[in-house]
């Protein structure tokens, strides 16, 4: 699976995620003028604000991936990833809680949406700022990118992720919400099992195994040439 195809099955799947969490934000921003194209154009506005500030996180996290690959350590930097990855999709497994951190990491981004909203700002604003918010799947995301090795193709896993997330994010948009809260609960379920296939993946790549596709042998070192 290349890396693209990954970044969009990332985004595709956690999007149910990104609904639970940024859901919220996005339909409490108004529509100033009336009309259906008004609605379609400033929900997609939003799609694209979000995208764009996922392609700048790609692109700062694609300079330090850079800089790993070219000191020769992708190898550990890929298998510690995975390891990262599974710690994370172990707190959510067993239900360690880390509220409080989340709380402050958000308050920052909850003022700074409250005054977008408060300004009238246009959806591709609120996008942005959006796309900015702490969010454990857009670290999955960034993990992935990290382990590209270049600046831009750094940006294009980022700006594939976040293609990975518009359909669904798109719909609920214009619909204020179409899916049930069980049923978003039962797929955010499968999440963490998404990230334990995810994680075992990049300690596999990271090892070079020589299995095809899975562990190819030298593929941290091609990406450097």
């Amino acid at each position: 699976m290349s890396d693209q195809y990954l970044a969009f099955l990332i985004g595709l799947m956690g999007s149910v995620h990104c609904l639970g969490m940024c859901g919220p934000l996005a339909f409490a921003v108004p529509t100033l003028k009336k009309g259906w194209g008004f609605l379609v154009l400033d929900k997609l506005s939003y799609q694209g604000g979000r995208i764009i500030s996922y392609c700048i996180l790609g692109a700062i996290i694609g300079l330090i991936g850079r800089q790993i690959w070219l000191a020769g350590a992708q190898q550990y930097i890929s298998i510690l990833s995975g390891i990262l990855i599974l710690i994370v999709a172990a707190s959510r497994l067993f239900n360690f809680s880390a509220g409080r951190m989340n709380a402050k990491l958000l308050q920052p981004f909850n003022q700074l949406f409250g005054y977008a909203l408060k300004h009238k700002a246009n959806h591709l604003i609120i996008g942005i700022v959006n796309g900015f918010l702490p969010c454990g799947l857009v670290y999955l995301a960034l993990t992935g990118a990290l382990n590209t090795g270049a600046v831009n193709t750094a940006i294009e896993y980022m700006f594939w992720y976040g293609m990975g997330t518009v359909p669904l994010m798109f719909i609920a948009g214009i619909s204020a919400g179409f899916t049930s809260a069980i049923f978003r609960r039962k797929l955010n379920q499968m999440i963490p099992y998404l990230m334990v296939m995810l994680g075992i993946w990049f300690i596999l790549r990271g090892m070079e195994l020589n299995i095809p596709y899975l562990s190819p042998a030298g593929a941290g070192t091609a990406l450097c040439n």
